[in-house]
């Protein structure tokens, strides 16, 4: 593989990966009661707890993108 090619499926990885954080963002805030719900009859959260899960995972996974998707692009385009 040449560094194209890489840079290139680091673009995409980062761009699907923002797709699945925007998705579970829109889904979050249009559907916030359904998905309580729907998480509620696992799990016994308080609303307050509820939404702090869920906000610290979309910070986790936006700092994952960072890191492993964004940042490599970055260096190969440095180096390349």
């Amino acid at each position: 593989m040449n560094i194209e090619l890489m840079r290139d499926v680091f673009l995409w990885c980062a761009i699907i990966n923002y797709g699945v954080l925007l998705f579970w963002a829109l889904l979050f805030i249009a559907a916030h009661e359904w998905l309580y719900q729907l998480h509620g009859r696992w799990f016994r959260l308080p609303v307050e707890r509820f939404d702090a899960v869920h906000y610290a995972g979309m910070a986790i996974y936006k700092i994952g993108i960072l890191l492993f998707n964004l940042v490599p692009y970055i260096a190969l385009h440095i180096v390349g």
